[in-house]
């Protein structure tokens, strides 16, 4: 295949919407079966009960919120290094839905703090420094679109994605170096997972959803991206033409 050639946005806009099209219905199947092994055959949880299947919402989004911003910082970083538009685009796009999952992961943490802790907000340092990563993603949406040139938007905003991007670390290890009262990881590459095997596999399954979504609403919005910022080219007249 030929990668570079998927480099312009003329050639990856058809691309993107293959794409897209195809890890939507990956999604929607995905979590499907997750929250049908989530919530209906995982067994109850010994210590917290029922309340425990929100978890199955909460790590894949808190996840998927470190996930996406690194991605998107590459993404930025690569624009700003070789000045390519796709690019910035592709970061651009990312940016919303990696908020969505940042206020998902805060949203469901806080509602299963509440029953956990007694409390829905604590100023702990993995919740601290997921709401800094919330600001973030506002941050890098907000300062692309206070600036009118899109280049120079593009590297403001990619300027503050790489320095964002050691909040990420802080985030992982948070419960590592502080003493606090988030859990520890449930799953890990270093050793064997502290939950049942059909709560992993709902869990997995959640987090595959998750991650075709990201994928699915990411390409969408680059389209629609390309489309505003390329619309008085040739090519995309002509292609409004044939559709």
């Amino acid at each position: 295949m030929k990668w570079f050639w998927y480099a312009s946005p003329q050639t990856f806009y058809p691309l993107a919407g293959t794409i897209a099209r195809w890890c939507a219905i990956a999604a929607a199947l995905l979590a499907a079966a997750g929250l049908y092994i989530g919530l209906v055959v995982a067994p109850t949880d010994a210590q917290q009960g029922e309340v425990y299947r929100i978890i199955f919402i909460h790590v894949p989004a808190a996840w998927m919120s470190m996930f996406l911003y690194v991605v998107m910082a590459l993404w930025a970083a690569l624009g700003l290094a070789l000045n390519t538009r796709l690019s910035a685009m592709m970061a651009a796009a990312l940016a919303p839905t990696g908020a969505l999952f940042t206020f998902i992961a805060l949203w469901t943490g806080s509602l299963w703090g509440k029953p956990t802790w007694g409390t829905y907000w604590v100023w702990d340092a993995r919740l601290t420094s997921e709401l800094i990563l919330l600001f973030l993603y506002f941050g890098f949406i907000a300062l692309r679109a206070a600036i009118e040139d899109p280049r120079r938007a593009d590297r403001a905003a990619a300027l503050l994605a790489i320095v964002g991007v050691v909040n990420v670390p802080i985030i992982y290890f948070s419960v590592q170096w502080w003493n606090t009262l988030h859990q520890g990881a449930s799953v890990s590459l270093t050793r064997a997972p502290s939950m049942a095997a059909t709560m992993l596999i709902g869990m997995l399954l959640m987090a595959l959803a998750a991650w075709m979504y990201s994928i699915a609403a990411s390409l969408a919005r680059l389209r629609a991206i390309i489309r505003e910022r390329e619309r008085d080219t040739e090519w995309l007249r002509m292609q409004r033409a044939a559709a």
